[in-house]
């Protein structure tokens, strides 16, 4: 595969999926972070399994292993899906990062040898792994045009987050690489279908 076919990918499933992506953005509150999403309300919700993306949504960019708020997330939310119903699906598996959670959450598996987000292999495979149909996973992701249209894409269900990790004093230049992505995104959805993205009066995707 082309090593900027999933940027590719973006571009065409974003412009398929405009209308939902819109939904998402407007539906989601601009505080929401990874640490307030309650687990047990999450199951209340139909959601089966976990597909998370690390950067931004566990620790900033270039960390080799979660926040410690994010690590005390990680360990409630084993206790209420079961650790291997979680999984990481991120663009970056470091074998660092492989390694801090084979020492930590051994049963919480990585996503790996699969095209990259916003294709929608990984979650297919998420689901078999787990067991469960794709409309009951929730992909976690700070990114509207890889992880949150790849669940859209698969038939999984999205959660946008809107406040990720940043630590400008650790990678200045690749935060603000990012998060001019994360605006140049939003701005794209603005512009596609203004209508929809007035506003964030909902709460967060489930």
């Amino acid at each position: 595969m082309p090593p900027f076919a999933h940027i590719f990918a973006g571009f065409s499933f974003g412009f398929t999926f405009r209308r939902e992506l819109a939904r998402i953005l407007r539906e989601t509150r601009p505080d929401s972070s990874t640490t307030t999403l309650d687990p047990a309300r999450l199951t209340g919700g139909g959601i089966a399994a976990l597909a998370l993306d690390f950067d931004g949504v566990l620790a900033p960019h270039g960390f080799s292993a979660p926040l410690p708020e994010a690590w005390e997330w990680l360990a409630r939310c084993s206790a209420v899906f079961g650790a291997d119903r979680i999984f990481i699906l991120s663009n970056k598996p470091t074998e660092a990062r492989k390694a801090w959670f084979r020492d930590h959450f051994p049963e919480i598996r990585f996503i790996s040898g699969v095209r990259k987000k916003p294709y929608p292999d990984g979650l297919k495979k998420a689901g078999e792994l787990a067991r469960v149909p794709l409309s009951a996973i929730l992909m976690v992701d700070d990114r509207l045009l890889t992880g949150c249209l790849a669940a859209l894409v698969a038939g999984a269900r999205p959660c946008y987050i809107r406040r990720p990790c940043i630590s400008l004093r650790h990678r200045p230049l690749a935060e603000l690489f990012f998060m001019a992505l994360r605006a140049g995104e939003r701005l794209l959805l603005f512009w596609s279908v203004p209508a929809m993205c007035m506003g964030n009066r909902g709460q967060t995707s489930r």
